[in-house]
């Protein structure tokens, strides 16, 4: 569990003198102990004071913010905006995320040819995620010829300084053949690398690998072994993965309940295979009453109970922070009200002054009550970390 820490009165005292890094600083305590002490309002105080001195850091974490939904209302256009001022000043990971909101098409439009240009832009600073980036751009012709051989180069220099994800897609690559002759042996060295990294995409990979036989002897446990540590982080293709092997026996007695409950985390995350997978197993259950009865039954397993944790923090995280965000958002609204007289004389200042605090009320309920419900998620997020959990060999989330 994340406990709250009380800045050092010497980062407050150059925070309050106007040290942009000091600020910067400040912020991310409040930013980091968010989930326990939900002070989202001097968290953005102080990433705003600092990123108003240009500082590039507190710029790019405003652009997450704003892009993420956290403390903010979800703006791409400002995500952007903030992003674009951090990554002219050569901030290598603004130039990462302002190329992600062009590669998506969020708050701009989507243009590969800028996208793969800012990759490059942070890339060429040793940046692993964006030497990936620039990999993948050459492995799928976006805003530029495929070229195998390029995404290769790439891949491997972001491997090198430690990118678990190129290495998973190294994997891939030589899994397919692509690029290079296929080899199903440096495939599987590659996903190794990367699950030894804590990747769970790679994970998942091994398991697939051992489930299907694919230059491998099938190895139901081996792959059910491998699938587990990717649930356990929340790897939606894993989840599927383990319905499909409980639903039809794969290494284990057919566990129809168990079935059911993998392919509803997958299915909550979006994965479309595990929704289509839910989908015709929930018919097929339904259509038999009996069976649709057993499967419904509370499942005990250690690896489903990290998992559903794990969905759990996540969704509550992304719950206070979008109720806290509504919440400033109804201060602010009540400011502009406040404010709204100014500069103006008499009659109208009455009008509006007696409008607005009528409306103004209304608001700072509305904020009471998002921030009321921030509070009681806040206290159900503190029992589920606080549980003890057995151990399934991945750190908790």
């Amino acid at each position: 569990m994340l406990f709250a820490q009380a800045p050092t009165s010497a980062i407050q005292e150059a925070a309050t003198t106007g040290n942009a890094q000091a600020q910067f600083t400040l912020a991310n305590d409040y930013f980091h102990a968010r989930y326990v002490t939900l002070n989202y309002a001097e968290m953005l105080t102080w990433y705003r004071k600092s990123a108003a001195q240009g500082f590039a850091p507190a710029q790019n974490q405003l652009g997450s913010m704003y892009e993420n939904n956290i403390g903010v209302s979800q703006n791409y256009k400002r995500a952007a905006t903030y992003y674009r001022l951090a990554a002219n000043q050569g901030f290598a990971p603004a130039q990462y995320s302002l190329a992600s909101l062009f590669e998506a098409g969020h708050g701009v439009h989507r243009d590969y040819k800028q996208a793969l240009a800012w990759y490059r832009k942070a890339a060429d600073q040793s940046l692993s995620t964006a030497e990936r980036e620039v990999g993948y751009f050459y492995q799928c012709g976006l805003g530029v010829k495929r070229d195998y051989a390029q995404a290769l180069v790439w891949y491997r220099r972001a491997a090198e300084h430690g990118n678990s994800d190129a290495e998973n897609q190294l994997g891939y690559m030589a899994g397919e053949g692509w690029g290079q002759p296929q080899n199903y042996d440096e495939a599987l060295s590659w996903y190794y690398k990367a699950a030894e990294h804590g990747n769970a995409q790679a994970q998942e990979n091994i398991g697939y690998i051992f489930q299907h036989g694919t230059g491998v002897k099938t190895d139901y446990v081996q792959a059910m072994s491998w699938f587990n540590k990717a649930a356990a982080q929340g790897n939606s293709d894993a989840e599927n993965q383990l319905g499909w092997m409980c639903q039809f026996g794969q290494g284990l007695a057919i566990d129809n309940a168990k079935a059911l409950t993998w392919y509803g985390l997958a299915a909550d995350q979006g994965n479309r295979q595990g929704k289509n997978n839910l989908q015709i197993f929930t018919d097929d259950l339904q259509d038999n009453g009996g069976q649709w009865q057993n499967a419904t039954v509370a499942v005990s397993d250690a690896v489903i109970a990290q998992a559903q944790r794990w969905a759990s923090i996540r969704d509550l995280h992304g719950r206070i922070d979008k109720l806290e965000a509504e919440a400033l958002y109804q201060d602010d609204l009540v400011e502009q009200l406040t404010h709204t007289g100014n500069g103006k004389t008499g009659a109208v200042v009455k009008m509006i002054n007696a409008t607005g605090s009528v409306i103004a009320v209304k608001f700072r309920i509305e904020a009471e009550k998002y921030r009321a419900e921030a509070a009681r998620l806040r206290d159900q997020l503190a029992q589920i970390e606080s549980q003890n959990q057995p151990s399934v060999g991945v750190p908790a989330p």
